[in-house]
């Protein structure tokens, strides 16, 4: 079941927000109209993803406290010092909203 998060209208392009829904704590990132939904916790620390860096060119989101990057459509890291991927939720846009899937 799919649940609506926020609208696209919340999200700049090229950047990301924090989304607690349902016990989830989530960031919603924003790269032109496409939208990707991972979760908000670095693996290596617990610092919010949402505060980092956005690259979309590279499709990476950069944890602000000691550099891990995470692709954002699998959740892989890309950079130490993290090394397990956090969790990527399916994305839907109708009429202007983000809705994800969290039963992944």
């Amino acid at each position: 079941m799919s649940t609506r998060i926020c609208s696209l209208d919340d999200v700049a392009p090229d950047s990301a927000i924090r989304v607690d829904v349902d016990g989830h704590r989530l960031a919603v990132v924003r790269c032109g109209d496409d939208v990707y939904v991972i979760g908000d916790r670095c693996t290596h620390q617990d610092i919010s993803l949402a505060e980092g860096e956005v690259d979309c060119e590279d499709g990476t989101i950069e944890c602000w406290k000691h550099g891990s990057t995470f692709r954002l459509d699998d959740g892989v890291p890309t950079v130490l010092p993290a090394t397990k991927p956090t969790p990527t939720y399916a994305v839907t846009l109708t009429d202007g909203d983000v809705y994800v899937e969290l039963d992944r």
